[in-house]
């Protein structure tokens, strides 16, 4: 067994001392000894952590973070106006373009403390919407790209059929995207026999929205996934944005995560991803059904979508993730700070996160993102204990926000105060991926991407 020696180290049961961690050559944990002698194993420099699951990335955005703030004569001041913003991008890739992107992606992730991420992938095809010679081509080269920086993926195939409400054709600029329930699990079919040998690929699928995947297409993916894997992860966006709010009501007479619910439903497998309008009652069903609110704080924020409803949903027992959605922030730290943050604005108060069992705001974010992206993405992460997955990360104990702090407030050192990531070495399933801040294939990995970008914009 592979072993790490470590000051302090953050379980389920809290922070253990001295502790000594073992994992097999599976990458699972073994045995956490606590109040251990390190003898000959590896030494961390700083208090350990469990990875955190980015659960929620449409990883080829990646190359137009920062691209999309400058007002032009359309408009572009709000999602719909960067959507087109997008579209053009999205017309332009090829898969070795997405594989470098994701690639470079994954670095900056695993730097940051992400140690797996949740694609939500719709560039099923060639632009002009012919299918590649290998449907699952896009998806390949992504997985592929993310892979090779080391970082755990759930691969999550987009079902996009319409336009809109009421069966509303694909726009041009959409026909790359087009799936049916049967594409879309040949697809799946095909990734799952792909990455059999792979235990940290997991695949599932993504109804777009009920907007773009009508709710009996949505229930025949659903079964045909389930016929698969029975606990594979299904993400879908949901009530993101005000208008798509007013035509679902229009169109069917109920809003979107109330319509999910009742013609597809809702359990743990599923990730409502944004679900930022919600009414009360959704906030209640939402928490009731145990999935997981994917939230996107940063890039929610950049596109004006509004705020979640955070302590309504916290109060009700719901469980949240947090993923980087269009990338123009790729750090965990941050988001669960713009997070808790956005909340106290909204309600002029301090400290909305913590609970009377948790009461430092870092830890009680920290600790339920952590939980809440791992059930996103199927995956036993998330904690440091026996049998899960050896997704460490390493914090530098020098650093000035994490020096001379024990428990609880090096978490809040971390999400809000720290100027600059302090992690320092990143495992995935046992494998370290990130050793003294450096990735092995960081300096190849940017320079692929500079590359790509003057292909895409040069």
């Amino acid at each position: 067994m592979s072993e790490l020696f470590v000051p302090c180290v953050l379980t389920p049961e809290g922070w253990v001392d001295r502790a000594l961690i073992r994992w097999d050559a599976q990458g699972r944990i073994g045995a956490i000894e606590p109040n251990a002698e390190p003898g000959r194993a590896p030494r961390a420099v700083g208090p350990v952590v469990p990875g955190l699951v980015n659960l929620h990335s449409h990883s080829f955005q990646r190359a137009m973070a920062g691209r999309a703030e400058e007002r032009t004569d359309g408009g572009g001041d709000d999602f719909w106006g960067w959507r087109e913003t997008m579209y053009r991008l999205a017309q332009t890739l090829q898969p070795e373009d997405a594989s470098a992107i994701a690639r470079q992606l994954a670095v900056e992730c695993l730097r940051r403390g992400f140690t797996g991420v949740c694609e939500f992938h719709y560039l099923h095809h060639n632009p002009d919407g012919r299918p590649y010679d290998d449907p699952a081509a896009m998806s390949k080269a992504v997985i592929d790209g993310l892979r090779e920086a080391g970082i755990a993926v759930a691969h999550l195939p987009v079902l996009y059929a319409t336009g809109g409400f009421q069966d509303a054709p694909l726009a041009d600029r959409q026909r790359r995207f087009k799936t049916d329930p049967q594409s879309l699990l040949a697809i799946v079919e095909t990734l799952r026999a792909a990455y059999a040998h792979d235990p940290s690929v997991r695949i599932g699928i993504a109804p777009h929205s009920v907007r773009a995947a009508p709710t009996p297409m949505i229930k025949e993916a659903v079964e045909g996934l389930r016929a698969m894997d029975g606990d594979a992860p299904i993400h879908i966006h949901v009530a993101e944005q005000v208008k798509e709010v007013e035509d679902c009501l229009a169109a069917t007479g109920s809003r979107p995560l109330a319509l999910l619910a009742e013609r597809v439903g809702l359990d743990p497998r599923w990730c409502a991803v944004h679900a930022t309008h919600l009414d009360a009652a959704e906030v209640r069903l939402l928490a009731a059904s145990g999935a997981v609110a994917g939230l996107c704080p940063a890039t929610e924020a950049n596109l004006g979508d509004g705020l979640f409803p955070l302590s309504a949903y916290l109060a009700a027992g719901g469980r949240f993730g947090v993923g980087t959605d269009s990338h123009v922030m790729r750090d965990p730290a941050r988001e669960l700070a713009l997070l808790e943050y956005g909340q106290r604005l909204v309600e002029r108060r301090r400290l909305i996160a913590p609970r009377p069992a948790r009461p430092s705001a870092g830890a009680a974010l920290f600790a339920a993102a952590a939980e809440g992206g791992a059930q996103a993405a199927g995956r036993a992460c998330g904690r440091i204990e026996v049998g899960a997955e050896a997704d460490l990360v390493v914090l530098d104990g020098a650093h000035p926000d994490i020096a001379e702090r024990t428990g609880d407030a090096i978490l809040d050192g971390w999400l809000f105060a720290a100027e600059g990531t302090p992690v320092w070495d990143v495992y995935v399933s046992g494998k370290r991926v990130i050793s003294g801040r450096r990735h092995a294939l960081g300096v190849d990995a940017s320079a692929d991407y500079r590359t790509t970008l003057t292909k895409l914009f040069g």
